[in-house]
């Protein structure tokens, strides 16, 4: 199935009458290579998990392919579903619309380059179902947390990870883990004010949570950068930063 930007579609069951459990988003920009291992892993991660799910390909304007390698995961596996957009949205952009044409009760994301563990998808899943989390996310700076990346871009993470603690209050080590999951209902009274349509939509979507006193677990994990990595360190950081002081200044007003 492939939903089309722009178009109400109807929500479906899947599986043998069994209404959505869980729904998983994979956001996806250019990426060919990489969408159909990780479509396989999560889907026997799930299939282990034992409850009936959902796997939303986000695609994202992508333009080498990928849309096509989602189109034939749709039509072979009947729990996946492929929403295009003709033109990039952004990350954020990309999550918010498929959030939106999501039919689970506990909505999770992941990125297609399965940096963290896919095996730590069921006690992501269980921090929401089973311990009344209301948000759950990985965080590569627990204590606990095995963390596989260069010197640099762990610098570069904890001097953000502090700068959006002290300027926007936020409790939490880790906003920027591709690895979240969310309580339906939490999740949709924020989207339409999370402001941030890329990269910064992760730390917009946490900090708005703590501030409203959403329960908020970070777990340890697993974690290998990507084999190719999209974000670029100094563009991206200024970039960041600049986010960090236009929220603050946002929720000052408000």
């Amino acid at each position: 199935m492939v939903w089309k930007l722009g178009v109400l579609n109807v929500k479906e069951e899947i599986g043998h009458g069994c209404m959505v459990k869980v729904s998983v988003v994979l956001p996806a920009h250019n990426e060919a290579d990489n969408l159909e291992p990780a479509v396989m892993e999560i889907t026997k991660a799930l299939d282990e998990y034992a409850e009936a799910y959902e796997i939303i390909i986000a695609e994202d304007g992508s333009t080498d392919g990928t849309d096509k390698k989602a189109d034939a995961l749709s039509e072979r596996l009947p729990a996946v579903k492929h929403l295009h957009a003709e033109k990039r949205l952004g990350r954020g952009k990309a999550l918010k619309n498929a959030f939106q044409e999501s039919s689970g009760e506990i909505l999770v994301y992941m990125d297609v380059d399965l940096a963290t563990d896919v095996r730590q998808l069921k006690e992501l899943i269980n921090s929401v179902e089973k311990e009344g989390y209301d948000f759950a996310t990985g965080s590569r700076m627990l204590r606990e947390s095995n963390v596989e990346r260069s010197g640099t871009r762990r610098t570069a993470s904890k001097t953000y990870n502090f700068m959006v603690r002290a300027v926007l209050g936020s409790k939490v080590k880790d906003h920027q883990c591709g690895f979240k999951a969310f309580r339906r209902e939490p999740l949709m009274q924020l989207l339409d004010e999370v402001g941030a349509k890329h990269w910064f939509w992760d730390t917009e979507i946490l900090v708005r949570a703590h501030r409203k006193g959403y329960k908020i677990k970070e777990i340890p994990v697993l974690w290998k950068s990507g084999r190719e990595t999209k974000v670029r360190l100094f563009r991206d950081s200024l970039y960041m930063g600049w986010q960090i002081f236009s929220l603050w200044w946002h929720l000052k007003v408000q």
